[in-house]
């Protein structure tokens, strides 16, 4: 029954479901449609040369269109814009990172590990050894949540 129903699809329906593919493409963008899309409009094409073929039977089609899957997703993956863009500002969403090794000092004491700065116009959150409120301290690193730096005490000479 399977079987029928496959062999009466013919190779148009190949195509048809090529094109209902790309429309939705268009509708949900993403880029992922648009070769398996592809590989079904190929797959079409080619049964439509092969049709009448006896070895030409709808497990060879579907087999056709996965390959032809692979190898669209493959060539958009090799060639297409998976390359990342190199940024003049590869910090620019990043601003605790945009602060590290920037010197400040300390507008409340850090007590139990946890005080605060002023950079700017921002009142930073800081963590580090307990230090009094004024002195300098240095941003040494970002905390995981990128709301608290990390900070050490700047020696002085």
């Amino acid at each position: 029954m399977l079987d029928q129903i496959f062999s009466e699809l013919g190779a148009w329906n190949w195509m048809a479901f090529g094109f209902v593919l790309l429309a939705l493409e268009i509708l949900i963008p993403g880029v992922f449609l648009l070769w398996i899309g592809i590989a079904a409009i190929l797959t079409g094409v080619v049964s439509l040369q092969l049709w009448y073929w006896e070895m030409w039977a709808w497990q060879a089609q579907v087999l056709l269109f996965l390959v032809l899957s692979l190898i669209s997703a493959y060539i958009c993956h090799r060639f297409g814009g998976s390359k990342k863009a190199r940024s003049d500002q590869p910090l620019l969403n990043q601003r605790g990172a945009q602060l590290l090794g920037r010197t400040a000092t300390l507008t409340e004491p850090i007590s139990n590990g946890r005080g605060r700065i002023q950079l700017g116009d921002t009142l930073w959150r800081v963590s580090g050894p307990d230090l009094p409120a004024g002195a300098r301290v240095k941003v040494a690193g970002v905390a995981e949540s990128d709301l608290e730096l990390v900070v050490e005490p700047v020696e002085t000479r």
